[in-house]
């Protein structure tokens, strides 16, 4: 996994178009960034101690190192979670909208008799049209 030394690429990438209102308020994005990063780091390093928890009596070298960087992993991941991508908002695609009149679109399987029509109309859009 990679450190917080950059924010998540998808931030920097998207949010200027498709990001909070506030976003466009930011006068240093730069600055902004550089303190989200250290804020995700912060974060992690704390939650990563509490992950890791104290010191085993007895433990090893390699056995203290394998717990701490796996309690560092999960807690960059956890972070990451909690402030991942945003999720778009449901713009009322047309996938999601119900077939005119309420009706059901129509299942077309191989044995149909109209399934040489749909199929060519499906090669077509996939392989644009067919030069005869």
């Amino acid at each position: 996994m990679k450190s917080y030394d950059e924010t998540p690429w998808w931030c920097q990438l998207l949010w200027p178009w498709f990001g909070p209102p506030w976003y466009a308020e930011i006068e240093d994005p730069d600055a902004f960034w550089a303190a989200i990063a250290r804020q995700f780091a912060q974060q992690a390093g704390e939650l990563a101690d509490d992950l890791a928890g104290d010191d085993r009596p007895g433990e090893g070298y390699l056995a203290k190192a394998g717990r701490l960087t796996s309690a560092r992993y999960q807690a960059e991941e956890i972070i990451r979670h909690e402030y991942g991508p945003p999720i778009p908002e449901d713009d009322g695609d047309e996938c999601n909208e119900p077939a005119p009149d309420g009706e059901r679109p129509m299942v077309v399987n191989r044995d149909h008799p109209s399934w040489a029509e749909v199929n060519a109309e499906q090669q077509e859009r996939i392989h644009g049209p067919t030069t005869d």
